[in-house]
Formats: structure tokens, sequence, C-alpha cells
């Protein structure tokens, strides 16, 4: 394994791009291309959470992926700043895999809690005037999939206030609607693997169940994981991202990453 960064800059905001990709060797599949899982840790739009990014990168590659995480600007950056430096950051792992052995097709965007709502951000604006002049191919911009934990997903009454004040500024409510995204599903909407806890009382669950709602109605392939125990912000719940107080540990949600690597195999066939 190795890594390296990047930087992407957005007007006068930088964000930082760190690659963790797996080597090939002759004995193994020496040409075998990985998807790529690009995380975007949460931290409500205001900062950004260390456990929601490298050890989940270390453990996404232990499920046989190549991973990267984007630090991407917030407050006082405001939308769409971030959502460009993930567009930017699709095409820049897209160039890269010309070098490496990333399957161009399958890269895929995980993002934590307001991570998870700049992910589906992308989901939903990947071919829209907002990205356009970034490419003349809005599929380029296009994730393979989505994988949301715990996302902040609606700027209605079961918002995360503090996410879209972070995010909208003196724009708060003349813009909400534009970043509520069970608002802006189409049938264009990427596939998505999602998962909550049902005591989360800092982004209610029913940011994801709202979700759900409209991947089920637009037919998007989608699978959604409901975990009775936890709250907001567990990562992968094992001692890798515990607290110091231990509030951290929960045993019940660490299988998420195996279910999420299976979804992301059978999303993949589902691209071809």
């Amino acid at each position: 394994m190795f890594f390296y960064r990047q930087t992407i800059m957005e007007e006068n905001c930088q964000a930082e791009l760190t690659f963790y990709l797996q080597e090939n060797f002759e004995e193994i599949a020496p040409t075998r291309k990985r998807p790529l899982i690009l995380i975007c840790p949460g931290g409500g739009y205001e900062n950004l959470s260390n456990r929601e990014a490298e050890p989940v990168a270390i453990k996404l590659l232990s499920l046989g992926f190549h991973a990267a995480v984007l630090k991407y600007s917030v407050f006082p950056a405001k939308f769409p700043t971030a959502l460009r430096q993930l567009a930017k950051a699709m095409l820049l792992i897209r160039a890269e895999a010309v070098r490496y052995p990333i399957d161009s097709d399958q890269i895929f965007v995980m993002g934590f809690s307001a991570g998870g709502h700049l992910a589906a951000s992308l989901g939903a604006y990947w071919n829209q005037p907002l990205l356009a002049d970034l490419s003349t191919n809005a599929e380029e911009l296009r994730p393979a999939g989505l994988l949301l934990c715990y996302p902040v997903i609606s700027g209605g009454s079961y918002r995360h206030e503090s996410s879209f004040q972070k995010l909208l500024g003196s724009h708060l409510d003349e813009e909400r609607a534009a970043v509520s995204i069970e608002k802006l599903v189409t049938a264009d909407f990427p596939s998505t693997f999602i998962w909550h806890t049902m005591e989360d009382q800092v982004v209610p669950v029913q940011n994801t169940l709202l979700l759900v709602e409209q991947l089920v109605e637009k037919q998007i392939f989608c699978e959604c994981h409901l975990y009775p125990k936890g709250q907001h912000g567990l990562s992968l719940g094992t001692e890798e991202t515990n607290a110091p107080d231990k509030s951290m540990l929960n045993h019940d949600i660490q299988g998420w990453p195996e279910l999420a690597a299976r979804w992301i195999r059978t999303a993949a066939l589902q691209n071809k």
C-alpha cells in the first residue's frame, strides 16, 4: 500500500485529497484494477472528523478496495464550494486511473453525517448546470454509487440545523430547498447504500427514511440498514475509532463495512 496527497483549489479555498492505493504484484493478479472509495468525513460543515477519515480508509483497504479521503472546505466556505471540490476530486481520481490500477468505472463516494450530505449532493448535482463548467462529459462526475453513513439529508423538520447554517450562512432560508437531498432525487441519482441508528439524537433517522422513500419511488438500486442502538458519529464502532471516554464503541454496528463491501460488488455488476 502507498499513499500520497494532492491539493484541489476552488476559488480561494483549498481541499486536500489523500490517496490510499493498493499495489499489484506479479504473483497476485498483476493487472487487477480495484474500485476506489472516496471518503467525505463529517463534521457539520464546521470541521472534519478524523474518526471518519483514515481509519475508514484503512478498513476499506483490508476489504480489497482503494480508498481516498477528501478534506473539503468547511465554514466559512459556503455552498457549493465543497461540492465543487468533490466534483474536482472525481475528475482527479479518473485522471490518476491512467497511472494506477484504479477501475475508473467504479469510483464510489462514501460520506458520514454532513459528509454524507456532501456525497449525496454530488449524486443529485453531477449532471446539473451547477457543475457543468468542470467537464464536457458529465458522466465523469457521476459516482458509481453512494455509501451514506448516518447522513444529513433534509432541510425540513428533521434537519440538522447547524449543518445548514454553516453550509448556507445568510442564505439559509432561500437556499434550503436547493440542498434538501430528498427533494432532488431523480432517475439519474446513483445507486445508494445507507445506514443509520434509530437512537441518533443529532441527525434523526428520519433523514435516511426520507431519502430511502424517494429512492424507492424513483426505482434507484439501494440498500438500507437501520440499527436499533447507537449514538451519532460512530464511524466503525470499533476500538480503532473509539473516543477517550469509550462512548464510540458499538459492537452492533461493526459489521456495516462488510455489508457495504458486498453491496459495492453487487452495485458494480449493476453498472456493467
